[in-house]
């Protein structure tokens, strides 16, 4: 019996003796390979302030920096050395903490990611969870605007992991919330969407929230589609439940605008198109529109249109109708015909007729 735990004593120092060593050989000449590599492949300089090793095996990474694309406080992942031995890359719990991207969109309507120079077909990565702490992605497009428009995904967090039982179930549960900024640093909404996805059989539960989003922040893409009034704050919160079965993904919906204040009326150019007031009409006397409706696509192309979305709201719209009171929708009407009658007059007093 001793000469069996003398063994085993030998066994776990000679395996503690050349892991001390691995990790004074990874801290030593690792951080200049990665470095290497990343410029290597991405053409952006690259810098790492420290890696280390930790039992099980788990490879944690500092201070990651690459070019003004990207920056990672620290990264830690665990890989399965008996799929290496059979010439496959398996991480179990890919953590990253803190990362910040920079992503900008030039006039050309390109985005300043790096093209990977990869030779040959690189090696399948099977990645069994993730977890992203403290995110931040800070976005600006200068195809929209010359001086570029700006918005910040922060607090970003997502999680990724294999269901457990039952064990042949191939489902994925997820979970992803953030914080949207305005470039000034100000908040105007947050976005939580989570639930799980099984890809192969085409199956999937999840929930999407907004709350508290002023759609005015995203004018320069969305344009005049709430109004052709010009709206100085409009917040969104919405609700979807994705359920998809055998690819037949159907997404119900509840969306309420409410809060819509318009900037000053003397401002306003007067509106030479009657159907581009339309949501004005189906709003309440607060202002607000609440609509429900259904969207029924496929999970794998769900094709969802920026022409078709808004046909399927203006239909849910048309819904809202026999909630207002006559009075409400001829007083509505009233004000938009009024609109055109001070054009009609306008018109004669320029051309003296």
């Amino acid at each position: 019996m001793k000469k069996k735990y003398k063994i085993i004593f030998w066994i776990c120092g000679i395996f503690l003796a050349i892991f001390l060593v691995a990790n004074i050989l990874i801290a030593a000449f690792a951080p200049r390979i990665i470095e290497q590599q990343i410029q290597q492949n991405l053409k952006l300089k690259a810098s790492l302030g420290k890696i280390s090793l930790s039992l099980p095996f788990t490879i944690t990474l500092e201070k990651l920096e690459i070019g003004d694309l990207a920056s990672i406080k620290k990264i830690s992942l665990t890989p399965n050395l008996v799929a290496l031995l059979f010439g496959k890359i398996v991480i179990h719990g890919l953590n990253i903490v803190e990362p910040v991207i920079n992503l900008e969109q030039s006039v050309d309507g390109k985005l300043n990611l790096p093209v990977l120079d990869q030779k040959g077909k690189p090696p399948a990565i099977y990645l069994t969870s993730l977890n992203l702490r403290d995110g931040k992605i800070i976005f600006t497009d200068k195809k929209v605007a010359l001086k570029g428009f700006g918005v910040i995904v922060n607090k970003l967090n997502i999680k990724v992991a294999k269901v457990v039982l039952p064990v042949t179930s191939l489902a994925t549960n997820f979970s992803v919330s953030a914080q949207l900024l305005s470039s000034g640093g100000k908040s105007f909404g947050d976005i939580t969407f989570s639930g799980w996805l099984d890809y192969l059989a085409k199956d999937l539960d999840a929930e999407l929230e907004v709350k508290d989003l002023d759609v005015t922040k995203f004018s320069v893409y969305c344009g005049n589609f709430i109004s052709n009034r010009k709206l100085s704050s409009a917040r969104l919160d919405l609700s979807s439940n994705f359920k998809a079965k055998n690819n037949a993904l159907k997404i119900i919906t509840k969306f309420n605008l409410s809060n819509l204040v318009y900037a000053d009326a003397q401002e306003q150019p007067l509106n030479l198109d009657l159907m581009k007031n339309a949501l004005d009409i189906f709003t309440d006397p607060k202002g607000n529109l609440r609509l429900e409706f259904n969207i029924n696509t496929l999970l794998d192309n769900p094709a969802l249109s920026q022409e078709k979305i808004k046909s399927i709201i203006l239909k849910a719209a048309m819904k809202n109708l026999s909630n207002q009171s006559p009075q409400q929708l001829i007083d509505k009407v009233t004000t938009i015909i009024d609109q055109y009658k001070g054009l009609g007059k306008e018109l004669k007093a320029i051309f003296g007729q």
